[in-house]
Formats: C-alpha cells, sequence, structure tokens
C-alpha cells in the first residue's frame, strides 16, 4: 500500500494555477476565500455542504463522565461541539474505487 500524502493549501492554489490559469497569488487568494468563507459558516453554527463531496456538519455532545486509562479515576468530560464530516456517496464511489 502506497504511503498516504497530505493536500495542502499551497497544492490547491497550484492546481488551480495550473488547470484554471489564474496567477499564483490569485489561485492562494482564492483558496484563502473560499476556506474563510467555510470556517465562517461553521462558526455561526451552520453546517457546509459541497455536493459530489461532502457535508461538514456541527454536532454537539453532551456532558459524559470518561476514565483516565491509566488509573481508572471517573472524570466528567464538560459538553462540546465537534466537526465531523459525512462524505457523499459519489466520494465514497471514487474512494472504493480506486483503492
Amino acid at each position: 500500500m502506497v504511503p498516504a500524502g497530505t493536500l495542502t493549501r499551497a497544492d490547491l492554489a497550484e492546481a488551480l494555477h495550473h488547470q484554471v490559469g489564474l496567477s499564483r497569488a490569485d489561485s492562494a487568494k482564492l483558496v484563502e476565500q473560499i476556506l474563510g468563507n467555510m470556517c465562517e459558516a461553521l462558526a455561526k453554527g451552520e453546517n457546509v455542504k459541497i455536493s459530489g463531496f461532502g457535508t461538514f456538519v456541527l454536532r454537539d455532545k453532551g456532558e459524559r463522565i470518561g476514565r483516565n486509562p491509566k488509573t481508572g479515576v471517573e472524570v466528567p468530560i464538560a459538553p462540546r461541539r465537534v466537526l465531523t464530516f459525512r462524505a457523499s456517496q459519489m466520494m465514497r464511489d471514487r474512494i472504493v474505487s480506486a483503492g
């Protein structure tokens, strides 16, 4: 199995530069604007859905009792909001067929 790499902001900007023909600076600015809009929406409590890719969903988790695995001591875990990602069926199909 080939080790997985990491897709970075710079990689996205470079792909825009080559495939769309934007300047490197404009490509980087566009990537930052898109990611910024996504972050703002999530910060407001909105979910972000990208058709054919997936949905970033915010979930509120209630308080619960956890256990320190080393000592076995029970400790309360505070309620919190977590971000999850659910891949679209199209994305799942692409991932399975690529593997």
